[in-house]
C-alpha cells in the first residue's frame, strides 16, 4: 500500500504515520548513549502484532477474510500469526 497516496485521502493514515514517527523518535531519544539496533524489526513487531490481533477479532478469526482485508494472501497471514504466537 502506498502510504503517501493513502495519507492524502484520509486523516487516519496521516495520524497513524505521525504517531509512529513520534513514538519512534521518543524511543530513540530514550536510548541515550546506547546504540540503536534492530529498529526495523522492532517497529514491525510492535505494529504487526496488534494489527493481527485486531483484524482477527474484526473478522471473527476468519483467516481468509482477514488476509483479504489486509491485502495479503492467507499463507502470509498464517506465517505472521505463527511468528507472533497467535495461532
Amino acid at each position: 500500500m502506498n502510504m503517501t497516496n493513502t495519507s492524502s485521502r484520509t486523516g487516519l493514515d496521516s495520524s497513524l504515520s505521525e504517531t509512529v514517527s513520534r513514538t519512534l523518535q521518543d524511543y530513540l531519544d530514550t536510548l541515550g548513549e546506547h546504540e540503536a539496533s534492530n529498529i526495523y524489526r522492532l517497529v514491525l513487531d510492535e505494529v504487526e502484532r496488534p494489527m493481527l490481533e485486531i483484524m482477527m477479532r474484526y473478522t471473527h478469526s476468519n483467516q481468509s477474510k482477514a488476509a483479504q482485508c489486509m491485502g495479503i494472501n492467507r499463507a502470509t497471514l498464517r506465517t505472521k500469526l505463527k511468528r507472533h504466537n497467535l495461532l
